[in-house]
């Protein structure tokens, strides 16, 4: 009987099902094209809480929060100018947003829609991603676009082109 007890536990354990955790890893990716040639960065300093269950997608939600001024781009002065108002305009707006407002199951995988906030503008983005339990605990990958002028980011450019591709992996504890 103990067995059994100590083996549904377990079951109970492995399953992620409305376990509340953190990220342990995150890497946050964006790429665009400035004078056609592509180009991008990541953000950095990036928490998040999930609450994931595939079973029961209707109650599931992450949250995260990045910190507008951990974006690098392996160029300092590329940084700091994406720092400064016509662009993330850190200083007002230290925080992005993401906090999710549905899922569902397409495929082999998943969508979320999430309410992006980045500066004072909030946009409903769908974000396809791909979910899987891992020895650590749940890893997830996707990739979405945004307008960067929806945001208030960089205003009106010949050379830089206005869609953002925005690619997350995160893992998170069981």
């Amino acid at each position: 009987m103990k067995n059994i007890f100590a083996a549904v536990l377990l079951l109970i354990a492995s399953t992620g099902a409305f376990a509340q955790s953190d990220l342990t890893k995150a890497k946050i990716g964006f790429e665009l094209k400035n004078l056609g040639i592509k180009t991008g960065g990541t953000v950095d300093k990036v928490q998040a809480t999930v609450q994931f269950d595939p079973a029961q997608l209707g109650s599931s939600k992450i949250e995260a929060v990045a910190e507008a001024a951990s974006i690098n781009t392996d160029n300092t002065m590329r940084d700091n100018h994406l720092k400064n108002e016509d662009y993330f305009d850190v200083a007002k707006y230290p925080k992005i947003t993401m906090t999710s407002t549905s899922f569902q199951k397409k495929g082999n995988g998943f969508v979320g829609v999430f309410n992006l906030t980045i500066k004072d503008k909030t946009k409903a983005v769908e974000v396809p991603f791909s979910y899987a339990a891992i020895s650590s605990g749940h890893l997830f990958k996707g990739s979405f676009k945004i307008n960067r002028k929806d945001f208030g980011i960089g205003g009106t450019s010949m050379t830089m082109s206005d869609e953002v591709i925005i690619n997350i992996e995160a893992e998170s504890a069981k």
